[in-house]
């Protein structure tokens, strides 16, 4: 992954933070390398950006001066050295503010909006906890549920590792196909989920031979792999920018609290016994990601073909 990382995929930095650290040249060959890849053009030049940020300053340096105390960045300020310097305590209220309520409030500025932002993290959350639930103690399903030797459940895990990768790929064509109830990225992760929860109950119910346990398995991989490959694509393409980063952070956060308590449920639900009450916690898993499927079905937005919020 390194190597591919670093000679085959060429990432391109983030143009708002080469802009913030005063590196505007940088910032436009971004811009222009973007559009390039997407087979357009762009106006943005280096001159241009100099002239919004000479328009900004000048604006500043028409203030009065009562304005003028208030935006140290004007370019005829000269009292930097007078500011007195913060306290401690000072810093860290600073610092706190950062995490106010209000950065989340616009998600809830309309109905839809709301709706959306309740439901995707819904469905990181229910994901977050099923996914661990079924995948990070599967070679204990398997080795408990069987007489087959510890080599050969994790030649079963080898099996359910690589039969996963296929499903990265199907998803890439899914995510643009226009299929109706299957294409697209809210029909793609609609389609992963159910038969994501429909083959763990199955695992669940006839999962008793090394054999259908390796199919169920292989199953759930080829479709749980598309299915957090879409919700990873999907859910930043469905809030508008100002409050994108808010929504997937709070989405991601909920993710891997959820994944945290998974170990708590499964070793409190978990059973050696070898005769199915180990898969308690898979049933767990099912139950959730169906929930998320549900939440996912009432989706009122597709961003296939550039729809937002």
């Amino acid at each position: 992954m390194f190597v591919t990382r670093f000679f085959v995929f060429d990432l391109l930095e983030s143009p708002k933070f080469l802009l913030s650290r005063g590196r505007q040249r940088e910032a436009v060959r971004v811009v222009h390398g973007i559009a390039f890849r997407n087979g357009r053009k762009t106006w943005l030049t280096e001159e241009i950006l100099d002239i919004v940020a000479d328009d900004g300053r000048g604006f500043l340096a028409d203030d009065d001066d009562d304005e003028e105390e208030e935006h140290p960045i004007a370019p005829h300020h000269h009292h930097h050295s007078q500011q007195p310097r913060l306290s401690t305590m000072a810093v860290i209220k600073s610092h706190l503010g950062s995490f106010s309520t209000s950065r989340l409030k616009p998600l809830f500025a309309t109905r839809k909006l709301g709706v959306t932002t309740g439901l995707i993290w819904f469905t990181w959350a229910t994901i977050g906890m099923g996914y661990p639930l079924f995948n990070a103690f599967l070679p204990q399903y398997l080795s408990h549920s069987s007489a087959e030797p510890t080599s050969g459940v994790y030649s079963s895990i080898i099996l359910y590792s690589l039969t996963g990768i296929p499903g990265s790929v199907l998803a890439y064509y899914l995510v643009d196909s226009p299929m109706p109830f299957l294409g697209g990225r809210k029909g793609t992760l609609a389609a992963s989920t159910l038969v994501s929860a429909v083959f763990l109950f199955a695992f669940v119910q006839w999962g008793r031979s090394p054999g259908w346990q390796v199919v169920f398995s292989c199953v759930e991989a080829f479709s749980q792999n598309i299915m957090y490959g879409v919700l990873y694509a999907f859910t930043p393409e469905i809030f508008p920018a100002p409050v994108r980063g808010s929504a997937v952070g709070v989405a991601s956060f909920l993710n891997r609290v959820m994944g945290l308590l998974a170990p708590v449920v499964a070793a409190r639900m978990g059973s050696e016994d070898g005769d199915g009450g180990g898969n308690g916690p898979v049933m767990v898993a099912g139950v959730l990601i169906l929930a998320a499927f549900g939440a996912v079905v009432g989706l009122r937005v597709e961003t296939r073909g550039g729809q937002r919020l």
